[in-house]
C-alpha cells in the first residue's frame, strides 16, 4: 500500500531540507542541519595544516587534552583538543606558556555547531632541540630515581637559619625575606648572591649551594629566581645542578618562576614552591596561627584536665555514698548477729555430737566390761593356763605334773596338776 503524496505545484514552495544554503531566500530558508552538513563538508576538505603560536590552556580530561593555542603576535586564538591515542606519542611534554607548532585538522561538530581542532603532532619551537634535551634528561634522572618522593626530605618544623640562593637585589629576594620576617620576625637567613641566567649561572649557584650545605646553622636552603623565559631557566635544568642537590644533606626547596615554569630544580629539590613567596610561606611559620594553635592546644587541655577532675570527684563521691563507707560499722552490725547465731548453732552442734559420744562410750564401756575376763575373776571364778599360755577348758588339757598358772581376781598362782579329779555329782548335776 502506497501513502498520499500530494502533488508539488508551481505555487509550491520547497522544504528548508531541499535548499541549500547558497541557494537560500526569505522564502526558502534552509534548516540548521542542512547548514551544519555544508559547513562541515566545506571543512573537511581543508585537510591538516601546520600553525604557529602559544599554548594558551592545557586541560587534561580523563585521558584527553582540552586546550588553547594563541598567534604570537595578535589576539586571535583557537580551541584545541588532542584525543589520548595521539597524546600517547608525545614524547615531549607541554604546558601553558609553550611556543610550539602543531599539526591540526579542522572539525565541525554538526550536532553543537562548534569548531575546534585536532591535534595529530605537536613540537617545540626555537628551543626544540634543547628542550627534547632536558626531556631526554629528566626521563634519565627519573629513572635513576632521582624524583622519587621517597628520598625527598622533611623540612624543620622551624629552622634556625635559612639559606638563600638568589640575585642581588632581585624581586625574590625581597618576597623571600619581607613575606618570612612577616611571618615570623626572628627569623634568621644566611643570604648568598648568586647569577641566575647566563653562563656563570650553574657555576655560582653551585658554590653558593656547597657554602650553605656545609654550614651546620643552615638547616633549609632555598633556591629562588623570579621567573623568566624557558631560555633564561635553562641553567636551572643543568644535570651538574640537579646531582648536587640531589646529594645535599641539607634539605632543598626550589623557587623558581611561576607556577607554570617547571626546571628539573623542580623535581629534585626537596620541596617546590610555586613562587619565592610561596616559599617564605611554606618555611616559616605563621608567628600568629602558631600562638592561635598553642592558645587552642592549652585551652582543650585546660578544659580536658577540668574533665578529668571532676570525673574523678564525681566517681569519688559515689564510692563515698556507698552505705559501706558511709557507715562502716553498719557492717559489722548486720554480721554481729549472724556471727552469734552461728556460733551458737556451732556450739549446740558440737554439744549434741559430744554427747552422743559419750553415750556410746558408755554402751561400749558397759559391753566391755560384761564381756571382761576380769569381771568373771571377781564373781570368784579362776582361769588356769598352762605353761605355753594355752587355758585350760577340760581336765584333759591338764595332764598329770602339767605346771600351771592359775588366774584369780586378786592375782596369779602357781600350781601342779594332779590329773583330772572324780567326779562326785550326779547325772541331774552333770
Amino acid at each position: 500500500m502506497t501513502s498520499f503524496q500530494p502533488s508539488a505545484g508551481a505555487d509550491a514552495a520547497p522544504t528548508s531540507d531541499q535548499v541549500a544554503p547558497h541557494e537560500s531566500g526569505p522564502d526558502a530558508p534552509t534548516s540548521v542541519a542542512r547548514l551544519n552538513q555544508t559547513i562541515k563538508a566545506s571543512i573537511d576538505r581543508w585537510g591538516s595544516v601546520w600553525v604557529e603560536g602559544e599554548i594558551t590552556q592545557w586541560n587534561l580530561r580523563g585521558r584527553n587534552v582540552f586546550g588553547g593555542m594563541k598567534d604570537l603576535t595578535s589576539d586571535a586564538q583557537i580551541s584545541l583538543q588532542i584525543w589520548s591515542n595521539v597524546l600517547a606519542r608525545f614524547t615531549d611534554s607541554f604546558q601553558v606558556g609553550d611556543h610550539v607548532v602543531a599539526c591540526l585538522k579542522a572539525d565541525y561538530f554538526t550536532k553543537r555547531g562548534s569548531f575546534s581542532f585536532q591535534v595529530s603532532s605537536m613540537k617545540h619551537v626555537g628551543l626544540g632541540a634543547q628542550l627534547e634535551r632536558l626531556e631526554k634528561l629528566r626521563r634519565q634522572l627519573q629513572a635513576e630515581g632521582l624524583f622519587d618522593a621517597s628520598r625527598k626530605r622533611a623540612l624543620p618544623f622551624l629552622p634556625s637559619r635559612i639559606g638563600l640562593i638568589t640575585g642581588a637585589q632581585s624581586d625574590a629576594e625581597k618576597d623571600v625575606l619581607r613575606n618570612a620576617q612577616l611571618r615570623w620576625p626572628q627569623v634568621e637567613f644566611r643570604t648568598i648572591h648568586a647569577t641566575v641566567q647566563g653562563e656563570r649561572s650553574v657555576p655560582e649557584v653551585l658554590a653558593a649551594l656547597e657554602q650553605l650545605d656545609a654550614d651546620p646553622e643552615v638547616d633549609v636552603i632555598i633556591i629562588a629566581r623570579g621567573g623568566g623565559d624557558p631560555q633564561t631557566l635553562l641553567g636551572f635544568s643543568d644535570e651538574r645542578l640537579i646531582r648536587a642537590v640531589a646529594a645535599a644533606q641539607t634539605p632543598v626547596v626550589s623557587a623558581i618562576g611561576h607556577e607554570n615554569d617547571h626546571p628539573l630544580l623542580d623535581d629534585v629539590a626537596d620541596l617546590r614552591a610555586s613562587t619565592p613567596t610561596d616559599a617564605a610561606k611554606r618555611v616559616v611559620p605563621d608567628v600568629g596561627e602558631q600562638r592561635a594553635l598553642v592558645e587552642q592546644l592549652r585551652s582543650r587541655l585546660t578544659m580536658r584536665l577540668q574533665q578529668q577532675v571532676q570525673h574523678g570527684i564525681q566517681q569519688l563521691e559515689q564510692v563515698r555514698s556507698r552505705p559501706s563507707l558511709r557507715d562502716p560499722e553498719s557492717m559489722i552490725r548486720e554480721r554481729q548477729q549472724e556471727v552469734f547465731l552461728a556460733v551458737s548453732r556451732g556450739r549446740d552442734i558440737t554439744q549434741r555430737i559430744i554427747d552422743r559420744a559419750e553415750r556410746r562410750t558408755g554402751e561400749l564401756r558397759a559391753s566391755l566390761r560384761a564381756l571382761s575376763p576380769a569381771s568373771t575373776l571377781q564373781r570368784g571364778y579362776a582361769i588356769a593356763q598352762r605353761s605355753d599360755g594355752a587355758i585350760l577348758r577340760a581336765p584333759e588339757d591338764a595332764p598329770e605334773g602339767s605346771d600351771l598358772t592359775v588366774l584369780l581376781d586378786g592375782g596369779a598362782l602357781r600350781a601342779t596338776s594332779r590329773g583330772a579329779a572324780a567326779s562326785s555329782g550326779t547325772d541331774d548335776e552333770k
